[in-house]
């Protein structure tokens, strides 16, 4: 089997899905157009996570911000498609996932800006701030200093503003609120460190036992 068999293939697999669950043409249409225009990109290269998301962004900066949480949903769902990973399909359609008509957040009001100047004025609850403050505190015992805590903590804050809604604290709620977040980042360093520290956090908001083996100060420069 060629790899463009194999792209053709994954695409259909994961259209198909959609189809079943109930998907209309227009929503179809719409997923596919987006991949069609990845799939040559990705033809290039072996399944691997750092070069699709390089190309998803490459793509993404063609596309109005106001569109990029959608795409950036279809792109997450595709990947495992593109990659073969049944377990992980499996569990995220188990979850709940591959909705035909996923609820898409509003973009937050404001420029990044704007926001990082007013983050600390916010009233965040004392359940909001207990994953924080563990966060803050794992990565002094690590040995960041302490301007790179702030940043990091900063970053979590806008985080938090937009999970505030979130009923369970689970990986699919998580994933949209970080992707309702990303257009903020329009530079293309500092998405990839937001998502670095999204990453980290994660496992501090859902009280994971090991949150802290999942610092990556290694890869922020620190």
């Amino acid at each position: 089997m060629t790899q463009i068999d194999h792209e053709t293939r994954a695409l259909n697999a994961y259209l198909q899905l959609l189809a079943n669950k109930g998907a209309d043409p227009s929503t179809l249409s719409r997923r596919r157009d987006f991949l069609m225009k990845l799939l040559p990109q990705l033809r290039q290269f072996a399944s691997d996570g750092r070069q699709y998301r390089e190309e998803v962004d490459r793509l993404l900066q063609q596309i109005d911000q106001s569109e990029w949480t959608f795409y950036i949903n279809v792109a997450c769902e595709y990947f495992h498609f593109w990659v073969d990973d049944i377990k992980a399909i499996a569990a995220m359609h188990a979850r709940g996932g591959y909705e035909v008509a996923p609820v898409i957040p509003a973009l937050p009001e404001g420029t990044l800006k704007q926001l990082w100047k007013n983050i600390d004025k916010e009233k965040f609850s004392v359940a909001e701030l207990w994953p924080l403050k563990a966060y803050a505190a794992a990565l002094r015992e690590e040995g960041a200093d302490q301007a790179l805590v702030e940043t990091r903590s900063k970053i979590v804050k806008l985080l938090l503003v937009r999970l505030r809604d979130v009923e369970e604290k689970d990986g699919k709620h998580y994933r949209v609120a970080i992707d309702s977040a990303l257009p903020l980042f329009r530079m293309e360093q500092m998405r990839q460190f937001f998502l670095l520290v999204a990453r980290e956090f994660f496992y501090f908001w859902i009280n994971a036992p090991d949150a802290a083996s999942h610092l990556m100060l290694e890869h922020s420069g620190n």
